[in-house]
């Protein structure tokens, strides 16, 4: 019953991208052409929104459900490893037409064809795990 209201959250977040459209690889098409402000508009309400809460987390002190202050660290200076990663993760975004999250709430709505997506997701994470420590961001 722990995890009951993780689920609750994720079948929320799930119902919220299906009915925004956030997860048509139509709208996604879309975007990637540039001929609509739909998915636009979802991504900058949500890094709106990130930004605004990552704030109030570092201005008052929020602490977790444990009672533990909220303390997040500063990311690396290192642009390149992120414009590279970002254009690895569009890539396949664009080839798929969907990235992770909706992945999921696809197939939950009965699109299975995503089990193959999902599948060479996870290969890749697991070949990134492997490669991990020969990678130059491991290396110090």
């Amino acid at each position: 019953m722990r995890l009951s209201k993780y689920i609750f959250i994720g079948i929320l977040l799930g119902l919220t991208l299906y009915k925004s459209e956030a997860v048509s690889w139509f709208r996604i098409y879309e975007m990637f052409h540039f001929q609509s402000f739909h998915m636009y508009g979802i991504i900058g309400t949500s890094v709106i929104a990130g930004i605004l809460v990552v704030q109030l987390i570092k201005r008052t002190h929020l602490k977790s459900i444990e009672g533990k202050e909220i303390v997040i660290q500063p990311k690396d200076k290192a642009y390149a490893r992120y414009i590279l990663g970002g254009f690895i993760f569009g890539l396949g975004w664009a080839l798929a037409g969907v990235c992770p999250a909706p992945m999921f709430i696809l197939m939950g709505s009965g699109y299975t064809v995503f089990i193959v997506f999902l599948a060479a997701a996870m290969l890749g994470t697991f070949f990134y795990g492997v490669a991990r420590k020969y990678l130059p961001h491991n290396m110090k």
